[in-house]
């Protein structure tokens, strides 16, 4: 849990951190899936028969084809995945939204986007599933707390959704706002954070091809604790920077607010790129510990400039001082 301090910042507690190790995809299992498909991300089926049975969908994907999209290393079970998370919306603990999180229904759904475009226009979440073709993504995942994930997402580029409203030239951001919904969210009570929670991205970190839209992972539609039913995943950013659960995307001109930045603004920059020379102001970022990997006493991981996506994102960047603009 979070817990706010004079200095308008916040302690993250380690209690909700220690959690049981389940058995996980091997690479062996990777490669298994892949020579039953043609390739290991024909193996959406597969992932789905490792879920739980948990009232979501399986979902169709293509192979994509975004350089740096499908990470080669093992990834995190579904069972850590979908129940060690932070949605505050549905509480502070980490096992909080998997416990609470059934309520949120996801249909009806709309995602609205406006602002500095053309083409305005409300999309029901039926349309955005078909709008492109649904590719599976395996990104890393790494959480400004200092512990990290590989998940194999569902969904398509972001630009694919701004395309069809024709941002105007003037437009520079992108805002999200995500679903605030008090009779769903019993964490809304809680004044952690100003809701809605609200997120945004420089217009080219939104159109870039890793700038992911996504409806599902391993192979299935979002589980509610996961950001159900569209969420976004920018896998170079601390994760808090991918906000679930989108009711509207907004294009604007001037930088929008973000909630954790409102929060703490010393801790919690705009950009918020994985930097492991960038310390939080109460720990260091240098290293992680990978979910699923034996607890709090694993070996940790190094932590890589841009989460390991330097080569297709660091260009955006050039010229910028990542310590101060971070």
């Amino acid at each position: 849990m979070l817990i706010r301090t004079n200095n308008a910042g916040f302690d993250h507690g380690t209690s909700s951190d220690i959690t049981p190790q389940h058995l996980y995809l091997s690479r062996r299992d990777l490669l298994k899936f892949g020579a039953a498909g043609g390739t290991a991300l024909a193996a959406g089926g597969a992932w789905a028969q490792a879920a739980k049975s948990d009232g979501t969908q399986p979902i169709s994907t293509v192979r994509s084809t975004v350089p740096g999209a499908i990470s080669m290393e093992t990834p995190t079970s579904f069972q850590d995945a979908s129940t060690y998370n932070n949605y505050y919306e549905f509480g502070l603990d980490k096992s909080d939204p998997a416990r609470y999180a059934h309520t949120l229904q996801t249909r009806p759904w709309t995602v609205r986007v406006e602002g500095l475009v053309n083409k305005p226009k409300t999309f029901d979440i039926e349309e955005l599933l078909k709008l492109s073709a649904q590719e599976e993504r395996i990104y890393r995942l790494r959480c400004v707390e200092g512990w990290s994930m590989v998940i194999p997402w569902v969904g398509y580029s972001l630009s694919k959704l701004l395309a069809q409203v024709e941002p105007q030239g003037s437009a520079k951001y992108v805002e999200f706002v995500t679903l605030a919904d008090r009779k769903m969210m019993p964490g809304l009570n809680s004044s952690v954070l100003d809701w809605p929670y609200t997120e945004g991205l420089r217009m080219d970190e939104a159109m870039h091809p890793l700038s992911l839209l996504a409806f599902g992972m391993y192979g299935k539609t979002l589980t509610p604790q996961n950001g159900a039913p569209v969420r976004l995943v920018l896998p170079w950013k601390y994760g808090f920077k991918s906000a679930k659960s989108i009711v509207t995307i907004r294009v604007v001109e001037k930088q929008p607010g973000t909630a954790w930045n409102k929060a703490a603004r010393n801790e919690y920059g705009f950009y918020s790129n994985v930097n492991p020379e960038v310390p939080h102001p109460r720990w260091s970022q240098a290293t992680e510990r990978r979910i699923g990997e034996g607890g709090l006493f694993a070996k940790r991981h190094k932590t890589l400039l841009f989460n390991g996506y330097e080569a297709q994102v660091g260009q955006l960047y050039a010229g910028m001082d990542l310590r101060k603009d971070y």
